[in-house]
């Protein structure tokens, strides 16, 4: 099955001139904080149970949305410096 690009990655694909180096490894460097990484794996069981509050449900929504643009963004960047002359990486 093929994946069909989200609206962010269509708008990280509309620009023609890329994301600089520097911003590329920038947000390579960004991560959740142990805490919120920890938070994400008890929800994530807690909904497997069928467990969740709804304000729970509500903060893994939000932990995963964040998950998924930080993922775009990255492989986002990761292509930009693959893809910079050796000058610009």
């Amino acid at each position: 099955m093929l994946h069909a690009p989200s609206a962010l990655e269509r708008i990280l694909q509309n620009r023609q001139e890329g994301i600089s180096a520097e911003v590329a490894r920038f947000i390579l460097s960004l991560s959740f904080s142990a805490a919120d990484q920890k938070r994400c794996h008890e929800l994530s069981e807690k909904a497997q149970d069928g467990m969740l509050t709804e304000s729970e449900k509500a903060i893994l929504d939000d932990l995963l949305t964040a998950n998924d643009v930080l993922m775009i963004l990255k492989s986002s960047a990761r292509l930009q410096l693959k893809q910079a002359p050796p000058s610009a990486a």
